[in-house]
């Protein structure tokens, strides 16, 4: 009775005094009953490429992804000097103006709402520390790279991506292209004109911007963040920067006013997020992060940070559930009293991304993990030190922070995809963990590592030739591809016989040039990589395998 008492007592409090502390509240509600929307007409509210993911991953439509009830929302609008500022369906809950004290006790009687809070937590923590993404910019002068790769002039960006053998999946033809990467951040000063994002205005990249903050269209003019962090996924000014998904296409969202920290920027981030699922974004990135407020009274605590407790984490772990991609940055508290990971970078099923320098030792900076309740965080690192980034007047410089390593990070991600369009976002995320430089020992600076996407295409290949090996076998046993090849082949084989196999390598005349013994179970399907054959001259080879009971004879073809 008396927990029931003290909740009664708050809400009295906060509707008779709050009004002239603060201005915005979230309205949050019971249900969603009578909706003129439904599961089965998903039209109404989802664009067909967002419908179409779901499908694709057997991801069910359910309520969360349902409007909120019209009526209910013209209730709150009509109850009196109240402005809607934006809405999350996915939490259920609108986000209001307002210093009506009256409209807000009748908006807290109405039936079908739990409560009219401000944007608050109910907690009297100190401040600790300030979110600080940028920690410095510095002149580049000269390129960090003299030369690209292939077709590709990286300049600058060369090392942040060479890190993680990015060049691999340019050089393959994956570059963005098809993909739609949502950049939910602070602003995009100046993209309009800047020399690094003339090719995605020149070629229509830019699908749609809104700003959250001051609800209009416009991202030109508010805090550069965001550009910045935009030109390292899509800058394209050859010899001096190359951005890692440079023909992705994009939505800008401005959900953060960097002029003052309040947690109505996470219901921001939120409705940004909402907008991005229902466009049918594949991979979302954000450099943003809350653990302290300019109000004291909003402060989280570390024990929070486990991907339950605040808004953004909420809303962050539901985006996963719908197929998406999400990166995060983990903060740059590292060197501070808080230490840690901020939300949303505690969510589940995330990317949560740290920082490193071109040469693999961690950045001071870099927050800390785990989550409060010990999952693994950061999940990944990349380069956030020293990373080449566009200046707000148009020379490229180098930046540090964990917000420059997840874009980053983000573009590879989404030009991994692109090349395995057929795996879910959790196998995607799978992949690159597993490629990472400590995968088998994760710790709590860098998580599983430094991932490399060389290894992460290889394990997705083989992942797709095991996924349709009768088809590609064709009903064989062995299947030898490319043939001919250049300087590496690979063997697919569904063994007959549980046996130590030996594959044997002749020229035309019967020399042996090497063997290889490989442990078979019969009847299951493995694949089997012969690299690095650059020594051996162009021409006609036999390939043969024993299993101790049959032997097998191919001709192999080298160009």
């Amino acid at each position: 009775m008396k927990k029931f008492f003290v909740v009664i007592f708050i809400s009295a409090f906060f509707l008779t005094n709050v009004s002239a502390q603060f201005t915005k509240y979230v309205v949050k509600f019971k249900d969603k009953t009578g909706t003129p929307f439904s599961i089965n007409n998903p039209s109404q509210f989802l664009s067909r490429k967002s419908i179409d993911r779901r499908n694709k991953q057997h991801i069910a439509v359910d309520e969360t992804d349902l409007p909120i009830v019209p009526r209910y929302i013209d209730s709150v609008r009509l109850s009196g000097n109240v402005s809607i500022l934006n809405q999350s369906k996915w939490l259920n809950q609108v986000c209001i103006e307002t210093t009506d004290a009256t409209a807000l006790a009748k908006i807290n009687r109405f039936a079908f709402v739990i409560n009219a809070q401000p944007v608050k937590r109910g907690s009297n923590q100190p401040v600790v520390s300030k979110k600080k993404f940028i920690i410095e910019t510095k002149d580049i002068t000269s390129p960090l790279s003299p030369t690209g790769i292939n077709d590709l002039s990286y300049g600058n960006s060369y090392n942040q991506i060479h890190i993680h053998e990015g060049e691999y999946l340019h050089n393959k033809g994956f570059h963005g292209e098809g993909m739609l990467m949502a950049i939910i951040d602070a602003g995009f000063y100046h993209y309009q004109t800047l020399p690094a994002f003339d090719s995605v205005r020149i070629n229509n990249q830019i699908v749609e911007t809104y700003d959250f903050v001051k609800n209009k269209v416009g991202v030109n003019e508010e805090d550069s963040h965001g550009m910045q962090c935009f030109s390292i996924i899509g800058g394209n000014i050859p010899g001096q920067l190359v951005g890692s998904s440079p023909k992705a296409k994009f939505l800008l969202y401005r959900s953060e006013d960097a002029s003052s920290e309040s947690p109505v920027e996470e219901q921001n981030w939120a409705a940004a997020a909402e907008r991005s699922d229902s466009a049918g974004v594949d991979v979302i990135t954000t450099s943003l992060g809350y653990n302290t407020f300019d109000n004291p009274v909003f402060n989280y605590t570390y024990p929070e940070m486990n991907g339950r407790s605040t808004l953004i984490a909420k809303a962050a772990s539901i985006a996963a559930k719908k197929g998406m991609i999400l990166l995060v940055a983990a903060g740059n508290e590292g060197n501070n009293s808080w230490h840690f990971i901020s939300s949303p970078a505690d969510a589940d099923s995330i990317l949560t991304i740290g920082a490193v320098d071109d040469s693999r030792v961690v950045a001071g900076f870099s927050s800390y993990g785990p989550s409060s309740d010990g999952r693994i965080k950061p999940t990944v690192a990349s380069v956030g030190v020293a990373t080449a980034i566009s200046s707000s007047s148009g020379p490229i410089v180098a930046g540090n922070g964990t917000s420059f390593a997840t874009p980053n990070l983000a573009g590879l991600v989404t030009c991994l995809w692109q090349a395995f369009p057929e795996f879910t976002s959790m196998e995607i995320i799978e992949a690159v963990k597993k490629s990472s430089s400590i995968y088998n020992n994760p710790n709590d600076r860098i998580g599983y590592g430094i991932p490399n996407f060389r290894f992460a295409f290889d394990d997705l290949e083989q992942q797709r030739i095991l996924k349709n090996i009768n088809t590609i076998l064709g009903g064989k046993t062995i299947k030898i591809y490319p043939n001919p090849f250049r300087d590496n082949f690979t063997v697919l084989i569904k063994p007959e016989n549980t046996s130590l196999g030996t594959f044997s390598l002749y020229n035309a005349i019967g020399k042996l040039y090497f063997s290889k013994q490989i442990s078979f179970q019969a009847g299951q399907a493995q694949v089997v990589k012969f690299e690095n054959l650059q020594p051996l001259q162009k021409g006609v080879y036999v390939l043969k395998f024993s299993d101790g009971k049959s032997q097998q004879s191919f001709r192999v073809a080298m160009q």
